[in-house]
């Protein structure tokens, strides 16, 4: 069997077209999932292995992706962590109890994901079985910005609780990433076991860290989780407004760095070098406007990457939630249709 573009792209091997799949692929923008989530919250359907199936698999029936994500949300570990959250409509995740010190973070546990995750990795199962030779993506957030929910108890525009014990009690911030490390470390080798053929790493957040913050408060517990997984599946390091400290997050690991829109794809690429593939990098909003410059902005990133292997196209970040299907679909065919060249 023929090894699918989307994993030799990781690997820097030449491709007949560029491989392409899309942040949240799967969610509100489609018609079948806001049907299924008049029936069902978010963390239902993450809990219950059927629902996350199909989720799933709903953007693969109508897309021509070259891969699929698992349906399930960052923030899953932190409850039997400890840390117990569910989602408030309009406001997003909202933590029962964050985190405000070091008896709170040592209060915290590790545990087995393969006993209190046991539903996800069902799910990995399920899909494995219906996708036939499509790869699956597996993910988890990365410490920083797991620790920063934690910590802020929900969304945050400043990072004030989180940078506050950070800089105040930088022990027990370490303690708290380390511990997170090694929880997603866990999920991840668990999530591979299962049968995910590549896995993400999400650090949404740490746009809000300069590059010298980064590398001591951030960087060596990424790190950890990227040595974990080594030699077991191939990995994406993925960030946004993270165009200062592209070589950090280089330098903690990932064989394809995610890219976004707010810096040309081919300086970015050439910052991280070009030992290590890249994805990205189209603006988003691109996809609610009209369709000739949306396409234009995607010849522009093929040009920039002229072909090099390596390349996996995507969004800067995830879908929107008022995009037209439509407009996803051509973008997947147009990238296909026109990615082969340099190849």
């Amino acid at each position: 069997m023929d090894t699918p573009r989307f994993l030799k792209a990781i690997r820097r091997e030449p491709v007949d077209t560029t491989p392409v799949w899309f942040m949240r692929q799967a969610g509100r923008y489609m018609a079948e999932y806001r049907a299924l989530r008049q029936r069902y919250s978010l963390l239902e359907i993450c809990r219950q292995p059927d629902l996350a199936t199909e989720v799933t698999l709903q953007p693969v029936r109508r897309i021509d992706v070259d891969a699929a994500i698992l349906f399930s949300d960052l923030l899953v570990p932190l409850e039997p962590m400890g840390l117990p959250f569910d989602f408030i409509k309009g406001e997003g995740p909202q933590l029962e109890h964050p985190v405000q010190s070091a008896a709170d973070v040592d209060a915290l546990v590790r545990f087995e994901p393969r006993d209190a995750l046991a539903h996800v990795l069902t799910a990995i199962r399920q899909i494995k079985g219906e996708l036939g030779a499509l790869p699956l993506i597996g993910f988890a957030g990365a410490p920083f910005t797991l620790a920063s929910y934690a910590i802020e108890g929900g969304h945050s525009n400043n990072f004030a609780r989180t940078k506050s014990l950070m800089y105040g009690d930088p022990a027990a911030w370490h303690r708290l990433c380390a511990l997170l490390a090694d929880v997603v470390s866990d999920y991840l080798l668990a999530q591979i076991e299962a049968g995910v053929d590549v896995v993400q790493v999400f650090d949404s957040w740490v746009g809000a860290l300069n590059a010298s913050d980064y590398r001591e408060f951030a960087l060596p517990h990424t790190q950890r989780i990227f040595e974990a997984v080594r030699g077991r599946a191939p990995s994406i390091h993925f960030g946004t407004g993270t165009g200062s400290i592209l070589e950090e997050l280089r330098d903690a690991g990932g064989d394809v760095v995610g890219v976004d829109w707010r810096i040309p794809i081919d300086v970015a690429w050439t910052r991280i070098g070009f030992d290590r593939g890249v994805q990205g990098n189209l603006d988003p909003t691109l996809l609610l406007g009209p369709v000739e410059r949306m396409l234009q902005q995607v010849d522009d990133v093929l040009d920039r990457v002229d072909g090099r292997p390596g390349h996996i196209f995507n969004l800067g970040h995830g879908i929107l939630p008022s995009t037209p299907v439509e407009h996803v679909q051509m973008l997947a065919q147009y990238v296909h249709s026109t990615g082969a060249r340099g190849q």
